[in-house]
């Protein structure tokens, strides 16, 4: 067997009997002059093993996690070709693969220098889909440091983060038709901390090819976006400085809208069922529009006379509806609590899988709007516009 083979096999091993600690590959000599070091680490994600790579770039990390026979074959590929150097860390010893400038491997053992793995608590992993380390976004929103630290007053957000990424995570596996290049669009991108993270997921963990376009208004957002997008090598991820309203994409698989104000709410999610998107979800903020509409019965006066909770009932209901209304066009629906990295208060979520339709919704709809004096609901409006509720 010769010296790779031995070190793979080395590899293995360490893998299945629990000695691995971790693994370095050094002196780059590929043609990519950019491609520095990778350092790998085991990690548990969804219950399995997976080696987590950090690809050490001159300006930028990549983390990248494989499952171990994928892992092996990675290191297949560089060791011999973009790297001369590399060191697998085990419980019992440390073995070198070393090429000479004619790039024939020789193998190396020595005592083990290191005794202890690094906790695989991804669980940290399991908790956190987004790793900390090689994720040059979080540096660049001051989440985390330079040294792949998350900051102490960056926790928060990190965790939030990571919140979001679980939930979009069990959505991918409820949707049915869902594609391995999926088209997204996040409508009221803001800076871009979900946006960043839900590619870097699907990239690196999915291991899907997404297309993500991030819409925001401010010009100094999308600009920041952009710059930071091409800086960490994300390359199917843009941001666009346009109104929502005057977006039309071709295609939307998939439709965000979490910061969404009003009834840009309500077009966001018409944009989403117009363009038949798998997945919709949004986190509505700042309700007026229902409210204005509304004018409740005397019956119910001696509540709603309260400007704060005819505020509230009317934020209950202008969410209520949209539910329905998303079921009515063929979305299984949940409205939940979640808490926002853009703002300090609570906000509900609404997520909408493609599914069946539900056939009563519609006429839920028209007695709620009886009941409590909504004489407009703007999704509804928008919808039927478009002649997709009639």
């Amino acid at each position: 067997m010769d010296p790779k083979a031995q070190f793979l096999a080395q590899f293995r091993q360490s893998i299945a009997d629990g000695h691995f600690i971790k693994l370095t590959l050094s002196k780059a000599g590929g043609e990519d002059k950019e491609f520095k070091n990778v350092y790998a680490r085991l990690i548990t994600l969804k219950g399995e093993p997976h080696l987590s790579f950090t690809l050490r770039y001159a300006t930028r990390d990549i983390t990248k996690n494989h499952p171990p026979q994928e892992a092996e074959a990675m290191l297949g590929l560089w060791l011999g070709q973009d790297f001369l150097h590399g060191v697998l860390f085990t419980r019992d010893t440390d073995i070198t693969l070393q090429y000479n400038r004619k790039r024939k491997p020789r193998l190396f053992s020595a005592k083990a220098s290191l005794h202890e793995a690094p906790a695989q608590n991804h669980d940290q992993a399991k908790q956190y889909l987004i790793a900390a380390e090689g994720s040059p976004y979080l540096q660049a929103m001051g989440i985390a440091s330079s040294t792949g630290k998350i900051k102490a007053d960056g926790q928060r957000k990190f965790r939030q983060i990571n919140k979001y990424i679980e939930i979009f995570d069990t959505l991918l596996s409820q949707a049915k038709s869902l594609p391995n290049d999926p088209h997204i669009v996040d409508m009221g991108a803001g800076k871009g901390y979900l946006t960043f993270a839900l590619y870097d997921h699907l990239v690196n963990n999915r291991r899907l090819r997404p297309v993500i376009t991030g819409i925001e208004l401010r010009e100094n957002l999308v600009v920041f976006g952009n710059e930071l997008a091409a800086k960490a090598g994300y390359e199917s991820l843009s941001f666009r400085a346009q109104d929502i309203f005057d977006f039309r994409p071709e295609r939307i698989d998939v439709l965000i809208a979490l910061h969404a104000c009003d009834i840009a709410t309500d077009i966001a999610i018409a944009k989403g069922v117009q363009a038949g998107a798998e997945i919709i979800v949004v986190a509505p903020c700042c309700h007026k529009q229902v409210r204005k509409a509304m004018a409740p019965p005397e019956e119910l006066q001696p509540v709603l006379r309260h400007g704060i909770l005819l505020e509230r009932q009317a934020e209950l209901l202008t969410d209520g509806i949209r539910a329905l209304v998303m079921e009515a066009n063929g979305y299984e629906t949940k409205v939940f609590e979640f808490i926002s990295t853009e703002h300090t208060s609570k906000n509900l979520m609404i997520v909408g899988v493609k599914g069946k339709a539900n056939e009563k919704a519609m006429a839920e709809i028209a007695q709620l709007k009886a009941r409590f004096g909504i004489s407009e609901h703007y999704l509804e409006t928008l919808l039927r516009q478009h002649a997709k509720v009639d």
